[in-house]
Parts: structure tokens; sequence; C-alpha cells
């Protein structure tokens, strides 16, 4: 592996704690030069909710790419964004009541995210964005003024502006009502609060350390947004697709947000992707006015309308994530019962969940351990204290059963090493 530290940035950082060349992959599995297989609770930080390589998806793939359909379009129409168009609007949009413009921003998270800021601010005439503590919305600038992490924020170089950060659902440990501070602020001409553009905020805050918010609290915040004449922006990077249960993670509080902002699972094959969705009277744009070079990834159109027609038609996979998170949670339960003394809570929703230990190094110290055993995991949080489950959606119980049991193992050679 000396070519990785000789020629690659330092600031490489998932191969630290995986310290192997991984080759192949299929489903829920990883297999690394040597042969050795990993089970993958990680499932590309939240890219591959369908697991990986999956058969039929690949098909699609090749037989596009082998009859030399387009592979690069920018924004000119083709047979394969037209497909996907329809598809999303089929499948996604129209069950859900959602009458949504879909932009193509870029091929990442961060691109959507910035995309979404840019309209707000371009729409309302207004500069300031509101967002929550311990958010995570990406490391371009944009997203870097909305997101709480100081390490990541320090790295941008310079100052970031035109944000202000809120106290995320249950923060302050109930001890104020939600919102006060805010809605006091905005209700205060003399508050020093100038009316923002926009309110960005995540279901559940994946790199923050799983904080879920409530379905009530979600509600509040769409209430406070619609009040004040203020856009709601739901980040749904790494939640949506499916990660939460539902499509979308906003909808089990049953609100509809302003703009919405979606990527990671969205191809379905881990292929580059991302869009914005925004009310029809938002769309605003001037031809050009925000582009770039790769908006019209054509092959992730295609995995993409494979992975809605094979997933979220009919019943869809909602149920059997939401079977498969029961499953995760009664094991978390366990585990932090036993082991009281390290683990502080056990929080999440769907197929996403963490479980924050005491000590921040002990969550490092149980993803290394469980890497020794053959399971893939990453920690999140503000100190890294929080163990992260993010297995792919079609993982099969028999084999979450399995990853459990590893992590179950791990904490307990961490805690019998930490007394030895």
């Amino acid at each position: 592996m000396d070519v990785f530290a000789r020629l690659e940035s330092e600031v490489r950082g998932y191969c630290r704690g995986w310290p192997t060349v991984f080759t192949t992959a299929r489903g829920s599995r990883l297999t690394d030069e040597n042969g050795r297989s990993f089970l993958d609770f990680f499932a590309g930080a939240g890219t591959l909710n369908y697991g990986h390589n999956d058969p039929a998806l690949k098909q699609r793939l090749i037989e596009y790419l082998a009859q030399d359909n387009i592979v690069h379009g920018l924004d000119m129409h083709t047979a394969a964004k037209r497909r996907f168009l329809e598809a999303f609007e089929e499948i996604v949009l129209k069950p859900r009541n959602l009458d949504y413009k879909v932009q193509f921003p870029g091929p990442a998270g961060n691109h959507s995210v910035e995309a979404a800021l840019k309209l707000a601010r371009k729409y309302t005439g207004r500069e300031t964005v509101v967002s929550f503590t311990n958010a995570f919305h990406g490391m371009t600038l944009g997203a870097l003024a909305v997101t709480g992490n100081s390490m990541k924020r320090t790295g941008a170089g310079v100052p970031l502006g035109h944000g202000v950060a809120m106290p995320y659902d249950n923060y302050l440990d109930g001890r104020t009502p939600d919102f006060l501070l805010l809605d006091t602020m905005l209700d205060d001409s003399g508050s020093g609060l100038d009316k923002p553009a926009a309110v960005i905020v995540e279901s559940v805050q994946g790199e923050g350390g799983i904080n879920v918010a409530s379905a009530d609290w979600l509600r509040q915040l769409a209430d406070l947004c619609r009040r004040h004449e203020i856009l709601l922006i739901v980040d749904d990077v790494q939640m949506g697709c499916g990660r939460t249960g539902a499509f979308f993670s906003f909808e089990e509080a049953g609100i509809t947000p302003d703009i919405v902002c979606l990527s990671k699972s969205l191809s379905g094959y881990g292929l580059p992707f991302a869009i914005t969705l925004m009310r029809r009277d938002l769309d605003v744009w001037e031809p050009g006015e925000h582009n770039g070079t790769f908006r019209g990834f054509n092959p992730a159109f295609v995995t993409a309308v494979g992975a809605l027609e094979d997933h979220w038609t009919g019943e869809g996979i909602e149920k059997q994530t939401l079977a498969k998170g029961q499953q995760v949670k009664l094991a978390l339960d366990e585990i932090a019962l036993e082991h009281a003394g390290a683990i502080a809570d056990v929080r999440g929703r769907g197929l996403v969940w963490g479980m924050e230990t005491r000590d921040p190094e002990t969550a490092s110290r149980i993803c290394a351990e469980a890497f020794g055993r053959g399971l893939l995991m990453e920690t999140s949080g503000p100190n890294d204290e929080v163990v992260k489950l993010l297995p792919p959606l079609t993982t099969t119980a028999e084999e979450l059963a399995e990853g459990l049991d590893v992590l179950a193992d791990s904490v307990a050679a961490v805690r019998t090493a930490v007394h030895a």
C-alpha cells in the first residue's frame, strides 16, 4: 500500500480506519485483495442503499453503455434524462402529491445544497440562512457556512458568513421550548437577526451524530417558516431514497418543504448524481445562471430509473426497512444495557442508527475492533463519539444479525481491554 502513502494527499480519511485494499463487492459485502470478506455497515456513507453491484441495475448499465448511448450530456435533452424525469414524476412525486421542478445542479450532494442556497437567496432577495447545531451540509464554502462542525469549518480558510445556527431538536435537553429563541428573534426588530432567506435542516443528522428530529419538531419548524415567509430546505442527501423508511425522510412529519436536496443513493448504483427539487414558483433561474460540466451523467439516470422501478413500485422497500430497523434497535438496546458504563445512548430511524459512547475514544476503538473482525462501520458526531450503523437497505435479516453479533463482540472486547 506504499503508493497511497507516497502519492495520495494526507486528507484521505476512511482508508486510515480500514487499512486494506478492496477489490470487489456484491450486496452487503466487500472483498480485499487478500480474499478476506467484510460485511458493510457503511454503504458508501449512504450512497449504496441497494447494496454493491445490484445485478439488475448492473445489467441495465452494461446494456446502455454497450449501445453507445449518451454518457456525458451537460444539460442537453437525452432519452435517458427523459426516462428518469418521467419515472421520478410517476413513481416518487405524484403518489406523494408533490409538484416540484427538478434541477440537475452537478454530481454531488454539496452541488444540490449550493444550488438550493443560491436559489433561496435569489428568490427572496435576502442573504441569511438559518441552520442547526451539529448540521452537516457539505464541504464547499456555501455548504460549510451552514455546517456546524468546527474542524470542517476551519478548513475553509476564509470567514463563513450569512449563516446563523439555532438549536436542533433536543439540543438543550428539553430545558427550553422548541423554537423559542428563533421565533422571538424573528419577531424582534432589535434582535440583530436579519430576516432569513431560508432554513436548512436534516431530519436526521447523520454526520452530526445520528440526531433524530421528531415529527412534531419538524412540523413546528415548517409552521414557523410559513408564518415568517422563510423558505424551508430539507437536506435529504444522506437520509433520502428510503434510508429512514419512506422515500423522503420528511414524509413521516407530513410536511412539504419548499426545496429538497437529493444525492447519494439517487443513482441506486453508487454513480454520481444529485438533484435539487423546488416549488414551481421558485424556479426563477435565468438560463445558465447555475451550471456545471457534469450535471447530466446519463448512466446515473439509467440506474436511477432501475432503482425506482425495482424498489419503489407496489409496496416498495419501506416496510422492510422499518422492520430491519427494529431488529437493529433491539440489538443495540441490548448492547447498551449490557455495557451501560460505556454506552450513553442509542438512537436512529429506519436503517440509520447510532450508539453514543461516554468516552469519544471508545467509539473509534469499537470500529477498529469491528474492522479486525470483518465489519465496516464509521464514527460520527462532533467528537466522533457515536458508532454509526448505515447498512444497505437490502441487507438481509441474517446479515444484520451477523453484523450485530460482531458489533456486540467488539464492544465487549474493547471494554475488556480497557479494564485489563
